[in-house]
């Protein structure tokens, strides 16, 4: 058994001191698969959580080039998907960038075209840079634009490519398949055909739900996820600077405004949710943490954040997390024009779950004291 916390020196915790007779009889539990919960107990059942994600920054100047540097190397038809994914230094073992997520960084050349698959994984796109980049959903094809956000479900068909005119483009994909895979759950399918053929028009979704507070009549969609899969970044910058025409904002998070399923007003998809939120000139924001882990993206501006006590300075196209239950704070460096930041999470499975929780900072006029810069 490991050494006692203080704090576990009460009644209702574990505090059984070892001896000789105890360590034999850990080893005869042990030899039938069998151990004694009291000299786990603490460890599985902590006072609060215990994020195993470290606050991580990737920066855009350092990763581009060797994103870029992929195309050169490998084609899509053999990698299945040119990606960097990002890899956080504490979950190195199940490839993830924060918690139970999943980040990678995909290019693609004018021309190329990836051919669709499907999993029980949802996926997600933030569009980084570029022209002429499309992505298939289940048939519904949809044009990419820098700072759209795409949503690609579990179970759906899906293949992306860039046309001919187009330029390089490069986009963040974000997954729940670190999530997926803990609860052995994952499928994955090639198309049977490489590509999927419709006869559905271009861009029918955005065209049928993009409509602020607008739905159709009896369209019969009763999927899990939201119809509209695609939030193009022009609705989504002038709902951002409408609202903080009216509004404070949020204490913690500036004005941010949640990607909603227009049909249920609740998150895009089962697993994970998304959000923009807009820090105001020279807006700096105070403390808060909550279960839950997020992974950000720079889409506009410059400016820094402040996660458990290490300062992290970012610009447009970097990306960075917050694992779970860390104190977080943000700020724009800019006096005179907003930032902006993309933000995906696994929320939708802390609140099913019964597991949301949020706690603001009370001392320091809620701002941490920076022990580090990251």
């Amino acid at each position: 058994m490991a050494a006692l916390d203080e704090r576990d020196d009460i009644l209702g915790r574990a505090r059984v001191r070892d001896n000789d007779d105890l360590r034999a009889y850990y080893d005869d539990l042990a030899g039938m698969e069998t151990g004694a919960l009291w000299t786990v107990a603490n460890d599985i059942e902590p006072w609060e959580p215990n994020p195993s994600s470290a606050p991580v920054i990737w920066r855009s100047r350092d990763l581009r080039a060797q994103v870029l540097r992929s195309l050169e190397l490998v084609r899509p038809e053999d990698a299945g998907r040119r990606v960097v994914y990002l890899r956080n230094p504490r979950r190195r073992e199940v490839s993830a960038a924060c918690g139970w997520l999943f980040s990678g960084i995909q290019v693609m050349r004018p021309g190329e075209a990836a051919s669709a698959h499907r999993h029980a994984a949802s996926a997600l796109r933030f569009i980084m840079e570029g022209a002429g980049a499309y992505t298939v959903v289940d048939g519904h094809r949809i044009d990419l634009g820098a700072r759209d956000f795409v949503l690609t479900p579990g179970g759906c068909w899906h293949e992306h490519g860039v046309a001919e005119g187009g330029e390089v483009s490069m986009w963040q994909d974000g997954l729940d398949i670190p999530l997926t895979n803990a609860l052995e759950a994952n499928f994955y399918e090639v198309h049977p055909d490489n590509f999927q053929s419709s006869n559905l028009p271009p861009n029918d979704s955005p065209a049928t739900y993009g409509g602020p507070g607008l739905l159709p009549e009896n369209d019969g969609w009763a999927k899990p996820y939201s119809p509209l899969l695609v939030y193009r970044w022009g609705p989504t910058r002038e709902a951002l600077e409408n609202y903080a025409r009216v509004t404070d904002g949020s204490p913690h998070d500036g004005v941010l405004l949640r990607y909603a399923n227009p049909k249920t007003g609740g998150h895009v998809m089962t697993t994970m949710g998304a959000a923009m939120q807009m820090l105001r000139p020279g807006e700096a924001t105070r403390a808060h943490r909550h279960t839950g882990n997020v992974i950000y993206q720079v889409a506009e501006g410059r400016g820094h954040s402040i996660i458990g006590g290490v300062r992290f300075d970012w610009q447009e196209k970097d990306i960075f997390c917050v694992p779970a239950w860390t104190w977080h704070e943000h700020a724009n460096a800019s006096g005179s024009d907003p930032a902006f930041l993309f933000s995906f999470n696994d929320f939708p499975v802390m609140e099913k779950l019964g597991y949301w929780r949020e706690q603001a900072l009370e001392e320091n006029g809620g701002h941490q004291a920076v022990t580090a810069n990251g």
